[in-house]
């Protein structure tokens, strides 16, 4: 079965890599870039894609916001996740939103074919063993409340305890109170050691 494949990844080695060995396998057209803006821009050119191997850590990524853009955007090219790590939480965010799957970058590149011609063929592909490289299992230490992942997101994103008070209708003391919390369960030095963590775990 040939397959058009967008790989989206900005380590350009493991991309080059990827590229090369998928081009090879009679049928296969690979197509890369190292962007969200990249993405779309080839979304755009290539109508015709069957699949987008999708890395959460490009520029222009933000969390599952950029996840439901590209699933969107590229319909009905089938989207899959393709990453170092991630959050049991956000993966199945993900698959509700329509993501087909999660291939980790641990995976040798001799079964990466195989799994993408599964994937085309309709089928999901999770790895759900606890042990597999690159899912890394969410638990009680870094399970944020939805109100603490909102204050992380802000942090984030460089507003002020005081910006983040006056978009959330609270005070500083209260939004003071979330970042400990928040630092707390992440094993967080200070606020942009939390912000740097919740990236890595795709949390935001």
């Amino acid at each position: 079965m040939s397959m058009k494949i967008l790989l989206a990844d900005d380590h350009n080695l493991l991309a080059e890599a990827v590229g090369n060995m998928l081009n090879a396998q009679p049928g296969n057209v690979a197509i890369t870039t190292d962007s969200y803006d990249g993405i779309l821009s080839l979304l755009a050119e290539h109508s015709d894609v069957d699949i987008v191997l999708l890395d959460l850590k490009m520029p222009g990524m933000v969390g599952l916001a950029s996840v439901k853009s590209v699933i969107e955007k590229s319909a009905p090219a089938k989207v899959v996740l393709f990453t170092g790590m991630v959050d049991r939480h956000f993966l199945h965010s993900a698959l509700e939103l329509g993501c087909k799957g999660l291939i980790p970058k641990t995976m040798p590149l001799q079964s990466l074919n195989s799994v993408l011609q599964l994937i085309n063929s309709g089928q999901v592909f999770v790895p759900m063993d606890a042990g597999t490289p690159g899912l890394e299992k969410a638990g009680p230490d870094h399970d944020l409340t939805e109100k603490e992942l909102f204050v992380l997101r802000l942090a984030a994103d460089g507003l002020t305890n005081k910006e983040i008070a006056r978009d959330m209708g609270t005070n500083e003391v209260t939004i003071k109170m979330h970042m400990r919390s928040i630092c707390k369960k992440l094993n967080a030095r200070n606020r942009a050691h939390a912000a740097m963590i919740s990236r890595e775990r795709a949390l935001i």
